[in-house]
């Protein structure tokens, strides 16, 4: 799979007016645009495995392709959704426990890059990571 190793934030887009529009208040939108996050991704088959470390913290996620699985976001936001493939993209469907708007995200690699674009509430915002 494309997305296997282990890719390192390099660049936001938008990422601020994203947070601000998820209820993040300044403080931790400014500590969060620079929290180093690291991702390392492995898949078997319809399962895979992501180690998240960043800043603030490390956490291992595992979930299978169209499973419906918990995840909290490192400010506390509680999602519920599944992530699927769809041709070359990882794509997310995430409603958020506390209001059920829904987050959406989708995972491409473009020139080389891991992009992630996600969408809320008619914001969108990217995280480039850059493979190590």
């Amino acid at each position: 799979m494309a997305f296997n190793g282990t890719w390192k934030v390099d660049r936001n887009e938008n990422y601020d007016k994203f947070m601000e529009k998820l209820g993040i208040n300044m403080v931790k939108r400014k500590l969060a645009a620079h929290d180093n996050l690291k991702l390392i991704i492995t898949q078997d088959g319809n399962k895979i495995k992501i180690k998240e470390s960043s800043n603030f913290r490390t956490i291992e996620i595992e979930f299978e392709l169209g499973v419906n699985f918990n995840y909290t976001m490192a400010d506390g936001t509680e999602l519920s959704g599944t992530w699927t493939m769809e041709g070359a993209q990882l794509v997310g469907k995430f409603k958020r426990v506390d209001n059920g708007k829904d987050l959406n995200t989708v995972r491409e690699i473009i020139g080389g890059e891991l992009v992630q674009t996600y969408n809320y509430e008619g914001v969108e915002a990217k995280r480039i990571f850059k493979k190590e």
